[in-house]
């Protein structure tokens, strides 16, 4: 009997009453990685952590990762706080021509395959195809047609079943993967403009994609791939930008959701997910919305926690003129001003707008920098003042106040690496709250 992929139990077990979904944090930072963990321990839920195609590829993608490490990575961390390999699944997103845009097709589909065959061979379990990026030959006049996309992704869908045929000889109890389409996908990491309003996916466009992927699966020879089409990714009205936030307005949606109820055992996929309330995120898993992707959201509390501990360390320091101060704020702006390919095309306006939006834009570029060596030995070096320094309360209540509260009443260590463990865990269980695990 063929074992049921978790994230499948979990959403067949939803109800009316009970509308429960699941979060994916798509990531490869360890710190969040190790809340996600820490918190899915602590619930009894599903870690669902998931990697780009940018992030990690064959050639490493900008984490130097490569499937196979990314899955030992996570593994590790999962390990070291307990959790049980059972409740951690494995995602690849984004996973197509993205990396490989300026190739033409045939060139680019064969880097797509290589991909997605090197995570299913690493054990990744959900995997969410996208073939909705232009490739070099295709016209720029006009939008890729459902039917390109579908046809694309059925190749892709083809090439993870024969991978796990192959992986399925060398682990007997190896789960199935799970699949995510669509054609409607937002830009990766959010908005690049300031935006009022963005269009819902109209709910005959759903069904002409849902149908367009299935017939393009019959005529790639890819049937059996079908029964597990899990997701469908859509653009159920949510966005962000560097300071804006669209909040999900369920009535615009409402023809759109009801469109889902002729597909059973699919749900949709949001993405750019981040930034949403947890009563409007929760709105979004009860109309079926029950996949909830969400990054930088993540780290920007991350960012938040590592500069409020800086700021802490900064008051602290005339008191421990023996410790070498981290400068950790500083060293982030040296850093990103030095090597300003991951900012400077995303971060619009004058010097000064640009200096806010590298600190403090919801889009959060930062990230890229976090695994740079100067960046990550200051982190240490703050941590370790801190931790040597003794976080007065008074201090604690100014710059972490939620983590204040936890800490006076004995539920949190007044330690830098458990503050900021939290700070992200606030943001992880909004989204626990949204799927119905809180």
């Amino acid at each position: 009997m063929e074992k049921q992929h978790p994230i499948r139990a979990l959403l067949a077990s939803r109800t009316a009453e009970k509308p429960v979904g699941v979060y994916s944090a798509c990531t490869a930072n360890r710190h969040v990685i190790r809340a996600v963990c820490k918190r899915a321990k602590e619930t009894g839920t599903v870690a669902l952590v998931e990697a780009t195609a940018n992030q990690v590829n064959r050639y490493g993608g900008y984490t130097g990762m490569t499937p196979e490490s990314y899955a030992a990575f996570v593994k590790e961390i999962a390990a070291e706080v307990g959790l049980a390999e059972t409740q951690l699944v494995l995602g690849g997103d984004h996973l197509g021509p993205l990396t490989w845009q300026s190739l033409e097709e045939a060139a680019a589909m064969e880097k797509a395959e290589e991909l997605v065959r090197d995570y299913v061979r690493a054990g990744f379990t959900k995997i969410h195809i996208d073939t909705s990026m232009r490739v070099a030959d295709d016209s720029r006049e006009e939008r890729l047609s459902d039917e390109t996309i579908a046809r694309r992704g059925a190749i892709l869908a083809k090439a993870a079943e024969e991978e796990f045929a192959a992986r399925k000889t060398l682990v007997a109890d190896a789960v199935h993967p799970i699949y995510c389409i669509g054609s409607e996908v937002p830009i990766p990491g959010g908005a690049q403009e300031a935006e009022d309003s963005v269009a819902v996916t109209k709910p005959e466009a759903f069904t002409h994609c849902v149908e367009a992927f299935r017939s393009a699966f019959a005529a790639a020879g890819a049937e059996a791939a079908w029964p597990y089409v899990t997701g469908v990714v859509v653009q159920p009205g949510v966005e962000f930008g560097d300071e804006d936030v669209i909040e999900y307005n369920a009535e615009k949606a409402a023809e759109l959701i009801a469109a889902r109820s002729a597909y059973e055992g699919i749900v949709f996929e949001g993405h750019s997910t981040d930034y949403q309330t947890k009563y409007g995120l929760a709105e979004m898993v009860r109309d079926g919305i029950a996949i909830l992707k969400v990054g930088p959201a993540l780290t920007f509390a991350l960012r938040e926690g590592l500069f409020a501990l800086a700021k802490m360390e900064e008051a602290l320091a005339p008191q421990f003129a023996e410790l070498c101060p981290s400068d950790y704020i500083n060293v982030m702006e040296a850093v990103m001003m030095e090597n300003d390919g991951n900012w400077r095309k995303y971060y619009h306006g004058d010097a000064a707008k640009q200096a806010f939006k590298r600190k403090y834009s919801y889009s959060d570029r930062c990230r890229y920098y976090l695994p740079d060596e100067r960046l990550r030995a200051a982190e240490a070096t703050l941590l370790a003042n801190l931790n040597a320094m003794q976080i007065p309360f008074s201090l604690l209540s100014q710059y972490m106040p939620i983590q204040y509260t936890k800490v006076r009443e004995g539920k949190l260590a007044n330690t830098a690496e458990a503050l900021l463990g939290d700070r992200i865990e606030n943001c992880i269980d909004e989204y626990l709250f949204a799927v119905g695990a809180l």
